[in-house]
C-alpha cells in the first residue's frame, strides 16, 4: 500500500482507533515524504495530512503553504481546510500566511484554495477586507472574485 492509498482509505474511516493505527504507521513516510525532492511526493504527504486528520502535523502543513511548488501549496491548503472544519484556531494561526496566498500567490487556483480555507477561521475584520477588496477589484479573476464574495460574507454573518 502506498501512502496515498493508506490516505485515501482513510478518508473513509469513522473508527477513531483503526484512524490512528494508520497514522502511527504512516507517521515516518508521510514526513519523508513531505521533504522529498519531487513534488509529486511532497503534494501526495500534504494531502495526506488531512485525509488522516493528522492534527499533529499542523506545523508540517505551514511549511507546505510555503512549498515553491503550487501543487504542494494547494495540497496544503486542502488539508488546512479539512483540518479547519470543526477547528478553527488551525486557521487563525496561519491566518497572515493565508492572507499572503490570497492577495499574491501566481496561481489563481491556489488563491481560491486559501480564500476557501479562510472561511473556517473566525471572523475578523481584517480577513473581510482583503475578502471585500479582492471581490470587487474587476482585474481579479471572476471565479477568484466570486470565491472572495462568498467567504467574505459568509465571515460577515458569522461575525
Amino acid at each position: 500500500m502506498t501512502l496515498a492509498e493508506a490516505a485515501a482509505s482513510a478518508d473513509g474511516l469513522d473508527d477513531e482507533r483503526a484512524l490512528s493505527q494508520l497514522r502511527a504507521q504512516w507517521d515516518e513516510e508521510l514526513e519523508s515524504a513531505a521533504r522529498a525532492e519531487d513534488f509529486r511526493e511532497r503534494a501526495v504527504a500534504f494531502r495526506a495530512i488531512g485525509q488522516l486528520r493528522f492534527r499533529q502535523k499542523i506545523e508540517l502543513l505551514r511549511r507546505g503553504l510555503d512549498d515553491s511548488s503550487p501543487a504542494v501549496r494547494g495540497s496544503a491548503l486542502l488539508s488546512l481546510e479539512r483540518l479547519s472544519r470543526e477547528h478553527p484556531k488551525v486557521v487563525n494561526d496561519v491566518r497572515p500566511l493565508l492572507h499572503e496566498l490570497v492577495a499574491h500567490d501566481p496561481v489563481e487556483a491556489v488563491r481560491r484554495l486559501a480564500v476557501v480555507a479562510l472561511r473556517n477561521g473566525s471572523s475578523r475584520a481584517d480577513t473581510i477586507q482583503i475578502l471585500s477588496s479582492l471581490a470587487s477589484n474587476d482585474e481579479e479573476p471572476r471565479e477568484l472574485r466570486e470565491a472572495a464574495a462568498k467567504v467574505g460574507q459568509q465571515l460577515k454573518r458569522k461575525g
